[in-house]
This record gives C-alpha cells, sequence and structure tokens, in this order.
C-alpha cells in the first residue's frame, strides 16, 4: 500500500542542515529541499555557500551560513537565520563530524576535543538553540508545533570501535541526547531520531574506499541515507520520535533497547564480595569473550561487501 504523496512534502517548512557543504549532508540537504523545504546550509568553508547555489539552481531555496558547529553561539545563528529568512524553523538535521581515528594509547587531548567539539558539542549547540525556538512557540501558540531533529549518530558507539575511542563516545553521547531531545520536547510537539548512517564520502574513504560500482547507483550513495532523512523529516513520520536506526544501502533496521541478561540478588540485605565471587564469576565461566555489551551482530546485518 502506497504512503500518502501529501504526507511526504515539505513545502512550506525549512530545514537547518549542519555539514551540508560536502557529503552526507549536502545530500541531506538537497532531499530536504526536493521535498520542498526551504534550507539553512551549514559547514564551516565555502562548500555551505556551492550546496546552497546547487539547491537554488534547481529551484529551491537555500541560505548558507559558513561557520563551526562546535562554536555555542553557532546554532542561535543557524536557528536566527531561518526565523529572519524564512520565517520558520521546522526541521534540524545534525550532521557535522570531524575524525581523529586514534587507538586509546595513541590519542591525544586535542583528538578528543576536536571529536566530541564538533560532534557532541555541535548536536548539543544547534538543538538547545532549535528547542528554545520551539518551546517559546508553543507557549505563544498555546499548541505544540511540528518540529522533527534528525541526529547522526554511528554504529561505532554500539561496537565500541578500537581505533575511534573518541568518536565512538561522541556518538554514544549523540545517541542519548536524542532520547532527551525527544522526551523534553515531546509536550512541545517536537520529536527526535538518530540515525547511524553508512555512507561513501570524503570522510569515509578510508573505510569504504572508492565507488566500484561502475555507472550504477553505489550501495553506499549518501543520497540513499538522504532519503530516509527526507522520510523522517515529513508529516508521514509524524508518530516517530525516540527511535535509532541504521541506515544504509537498501536497508534500514530499527534497534531495540539494551535488555537485561541476567540479575543476580543478594541472599541477604547487601552482596559482599565472596557472594558477587560465588554468584556472578560462574555466570562468565567459559564465556566467549567477544560476547560483551558491544552489538557485534549488527555487523550481519551488512550484505554490501565494504
Amino acid at each position: 500500500m502506497g504512503a500518502d504523496t501529501a504526507a511526504l512534502q515539505l513545502t512550506g517548512r525549512t530545514a537547518v542542515v549542519t555539514g551540508a557543504g560536502a557529503g552526507l549532508g549536502r545530500a541531506e540537504a538537497k532531499a530536504l529541499a526536493g521535498a520542498g523545504a526551504r534550507v539553512v546550509v551549514n559547514d564551516v568553508g565555502e562548500g555551505a555557500h556551492a550546496c546552497a547555489a546547487e539547491i537554488a539552481e534547481s529551484g529551491g531555496e537555500a541560505v548558507a551560513v559558513v561557520g563551526d558547529v562546535g562554536e555555542w553561539g553557532l546554532g542561535a545563528r543557524l536557528v536566527d537565520t531561518a526565523v529572519q529568512r524564512f520565517g520558520r524553523l521546522d526541521v534540524v538535521v545534525n550532521n557535522a563530524g570531524v575524525l581523529r581515528d586514534r587507538m586509546l594509547f595513541n590519542l591525544t587531548e586535542q583528538d578528543w576535543d576536536d571529536v566530541l567539539r564538533v560532534h557532541l558539542k555541535g548536536h548539543a549547540a544547534v538543538s538547545r538553540a532549535a528547542a528554545a525556538h520551539w518551546r517559546a512557540a508553543s507557549k505563544s501558540a498555546g499548541a505544540p508545533v511540528d518540529g522533527c531533529v534528525v541526529n547522526t549518530s554511528s554504529e561505532a558507539f554500539l561496537f565500541g570501535s578500537a581505533g575511534q575511542p573518541n568518536y565512538a563516545a561522541a556518538k554514544a553521547g549523540i545517541t542519548a541526547l536524542t532520547l532527551a531531545t525527544s522526551q523534553g520536547l515531546a509536550r512541545y510537539g517536537v520529536r527526535a531520531n538518530a540515525i547511524c548512517p553508512r555512507a561513501r564520502t570524503a570522510m569515509t574513504d578510508a573505510t569504504f574506499g572508492a565507488d566500484p560500482s561502475d555507472g550504477e547507483t553505489d550501495i553506499m550513495a549518501p543520497e540513499r541515507v538522504a532519503e530516509f532523512v527526507r522520510y523522517l523529516a515529513s508529516p508521514a513520520a509524524a508518530g516517530i520520535s525516540g527511535q535509532v536506526f541504521v541506515v544504509y544501502g537498501r536497508m534500514v533496521a530499527l534497534l531495540a533497547p539494551p535488555s537485561v541478561e541476567e540479575q543476580f540478588t543478594a541472599d541477604e540485605d547487601a552482596f559482599t564480595a565472596e557472594e558477587f565471587a560465588a554468584k556472578v564469576t560462574p555466570h562468565f565461566a567459559g564465556r566467549d569473550p567477544g560476547r560483551t555489551f558491544a552489538a557485534h551482530a549488527l555487523a550481519e546485518l551488512d550484505t554490501t561487501g565494504v
């Protein structure tokens, strides 16, 4: 059964997309514009202007705001630009990020700070500004607004990628921020979801390599992920919030929350170390050392070959 096409349109709505000068963010901005949204395109360099120009050339409306989302005040500037230029804000897509891949023993303070600042602080800065705007708008109208946040997490936080302790930690924080955003803004009519995408971009060259598709549609094309972001931003997804999706290729996987594997209970009022040893230690006897909280089974979803 086909979806209502009108429910997938974003005509009259305004979106902010960070990291939209290239790669996934660029594809997301263009997908939203293609559905009718007016877009505030953000990036640290001139790519923001190039993306805005591409949208305009295709008949859409866009404005570029150059700046670093790791600077807290940029969040307010992006929201203000959306409202002043287009009269409203409806969608925020937090995408901007950087990589400083290191094993933990090689990680420098700067490596840590750079990644946490752009990814996690950047998400928080833009989300906070949007949240303040939507809360005020809802109170002024005396009714919920129809706001949407799409955050960019990663399977790295689920796998605990050994060479990305900073990136994995940032993405875990983004997932928690998404849940807090969903719960904290629901009363004002705002929903928030996170995606864990895989896409072939300049940032992922070392991971996915060059496009091997030889003219066919690349299975790792960022446009595939962008189409899902367009859907999440649309009225068709109005009932979806507080969710985490793995997105790439021909697949979208909805993740379930963690479950309790085993519960240990003290015989008396409180555990002693001896009782822990008697009850907890046997549970791990002979256990596969790879069986941890890391969700390695998700790797089995990958049928792309990259």
